[in-house]
């Protein structure tokens, strides 16, 4: 498995495996999430995506429990985790409207909260999860400078950020913002025309993409796109999920797709996209297909 320097001591696999859903699964055992992560890691994918709210804030907690009873487990991970929505459910069930909270001392706790829930002493990359149009970059920059200071957190990055949003919260810190994660797929594929993948690929920040598959749309669909999808795919003896995220592996801007399944099956399966030979015109059929129309 490929990997991606963000920074001289971080490096991820340049698929991450997203755990949004571990709360949702029948079987949240720690055996079975344990099988999870070592079915990732016997692939090279070592990258683990998590945020606060996941679960109804609750997964979090499934992965710290796994981790827990098998504590030499972290050091073969990066953990990544999000934080800034409050939303009435779970610990927050009682606030009366969702909203963003970037202030230091919801930062902090959230931090805090985080590092108890899933056991551990640090977290590799934090981001703040939405922008939050109140946001005092001058507070919020400086906090997350303090926690990498601290040694609680590693690095920082962003989720859902435009441009400015990522240039007036830079403003506000020493440390460089080192990723951006927002929904970049065959099924929404507007960053690359909008500027967004073009901002980061000008300043060499390696992306993260949530929702590659489309929110599963992209394996269940029909039309033309699934078509060319499917013409791929058994070119290359893979399923739609692999050309689906091979689309993007393939694109120069270093983009990581963040996987999110609970079907072991699937899991051990999500390699198979560094298989599939992608050319820029295989590229630009599933793009053709994907805009409806030929490009101008």
């Amino acid at each position: 498995m490929q990997r991606i320097q963000l920074t001289d001591t971080l490096e991820f696999s340049r698929i991450v495996y997203g755990m949004w859903r571990v709360a949702d699964d029948s079987d949240t055992s720690t055996k079975h999430v344990r099988a999870k992560i070592d079915a990732c890691l016997e692939q090279g994918i070592t990258t683990f995506d998590q945020a606060d709210i996941y679960g109804d804030y609750g997964a979090e907690a499934v992965l710290g429990a796994a981790l827990g009873e098998n504590p030499s487990l972290r050091d073969q991970m990066q953990i990544v985790t999000k934080c800034d929505i409050v939303a009435p459910c779970g610990k927050y069930a009682d606030v009366p409207v969702k909203y963003y909270d970037t202030s230091a001392a919801h930062i902090n706790a959230s931090v805090d909260a985080s590092l108890a829930n899933m056991q551990i002493d640090h977290i590799d990359l934090i981001l703040i999860h939405r922008p939050d149009p109140m946001m005092d970059h001058m507070e919020t920059g400086g906090a997350l400078d303090a926690l990498v200071a601290s040694g609680k957190v590693g690095a920082v990055g962003v989720s859902n950020f435009r441009p400015w949003d990522w240039n007036l919260l830079q403003s506000g810190m020493k440390n460089k913002l080192v990723t951006n994660q927002i929904e970049l797929s065959l099924g929404c594929h507007d960053g690359f025309t909008n500027g967004d993948v073009a901002f980061h690929q000008q300043h060499d920040t390696a992306m993260m993409a949530w929702s590659p598959l489309g929110g599963g749309d992209l394996m269940t669909g029909s039309g033309e796109l699934a078509k060319a999808m499917d013409v791929v795919a058994y070119d290359n003896g893979v399923d739609r999920a692999a050309v689906a995220v091979a689309w993007l592996l393939a694109h120069p801007a270093k983009i990581l797709p963040v996987m999110g399944t609970n079907n072991l099956k699937r899991i051990t399966s999500i390699s198979d996209a560094t298989k599939v030979n992608m050319d820029r015109i295989t590229w630009f059929k599933l793009y053709t297909a994907a805009l409806g129309h030929e490009v101008a």
